[in-house]
């Protein structure tokens, strides 16, 4: 077995990738990255994907220990979570319930607002939805976005009411659950959480009209900037605020959240990401290089605080 700091020892691993999502070909990716990772560290691991075999092969296949790299339904939404601790496999990330809220973009704005973590203002779409009063309520551009999907996929941004209905039209397509939220102009950031240490802030900057699954996985022109270039005590409060919106929502082990930072310096937190992506283009990863950690050293961290439930 495997031994880490503290003594810990490593058992048969499984990657947890792919899976059914729409985000499965970055998934694929992600667990492929944090396989060999593993492999270099001597670790005894294999990847497993759950849209290919079912989920008691866990099991029957020895691993003592799961590391998910799933992202999307299915394996970001507490669905995976929840199987594995029927198993008894301890797991990377979240738990069931904070997994399961994280995803709902809708119910995580719900309980930030309560904790006075600050949101981007919203509505909720349907097909009963009055189309001219969104823009009186939100102004315009506005950002359509499906509740329960990641990677940006079936997003929109409109900058005329009458492209609302369209843009609702393709957001219904990916879940039934539909938000507008009011676009906020300014500096896009994220910030990478490990084991409750907040990394330096990453700004992201995209040609794009917004940073989509393009600008995300595949443009060679989208931006990352880090150090993000915010006064020190303006970056630490944000990394203060990202250590508390993470822990109002239950999180555990690592996660990324995305916010945005207005021309008058306000701050609004988008969501919050509890599988983030282990790609060549993923911001954990580079976030931490930012503090001397390698990759394989943050896959490593990642997988010492698995646990169950």
């Amino acid at each position: 077995m495997k031994k880490i700091k503290g003594g810990l020892a490593f058992g048969k691993v499984g990657v947890l990738l792919g899976g059914r999502s729409n985000e499965r070909d970055v998934s694929l990716k992600s667990g492929r990255m944090v396989y060999e990772a593993l492999l270099r560290q001597g670790i005894d691991a294999e990847l497993f994907d759950p849209a290919e075999q079912p989920l008691s092969a866990l099991n029957e296949r020895g691993f003592e220990r799961v590391f998910i790299a799933l992202h999307g339904r299915w394996g970001e939404d507490g669905c995976i979570q929840g199987a594995l601790e029927l198993l008894g496999l301890p797991y990377t990330g979240s738990g069931v319930l904070a997994s399961a809220l994280c995803m709902d973009k809708w119910r995580t704005k719900i309980v930030w607002q309560e904790e006075d973590i600050p949101v981007a203002d919203y509505v909720m779409l349907n097909s009963s939805t009055s189309w001219d009063e969104v823009p009186r309520h939100l102004g315009l551009p506005l950002m359509i976005k499906p509740v329960r999907e990641g990677s940006s996929i079936g997003m929109s941004k409109v900058e005329r009411m009458q492209d609302l209905e369209m843009a609702w039209r393709k957001a219904y397509e990916r879940d039934t659950q539909v938000m507008a939220e009011r676009f906020i102009s300014g500096m896009e950031l994220t910030v990478a959480v490990v084991n409750r240490r907040a990394f330096p802030l990453i700004r992201l900057e995209t040609p794009r009209s917004f940073y989509d699954y393009e600008a995300k996985y595949l443009a060679d022109t989208t931006r990352y900037i880090c150090p993000c270039g915010l006064d020190e005590n303006l970056e630490k409060s944000i990394q203060s605020l990202a250590i508390k919106a993470f822990d109002v929502l239950g999180c555990e082990g690592w996660g990324r959240l995305d916010l945005m930072l207005d021309g008058q310096k306000n701050i609004y937190f988008l969501e919050m990401n509890t599988v983030p992506g282990m790609t060549d283009h993923s911001l954990v990863p580079m976030a931490a290089r930012a503090v001397g950690m390698s990759f394989d050293e943050l896959v490593l961290e990642i997988l010492e605080s698995a646990h169950v439930g």
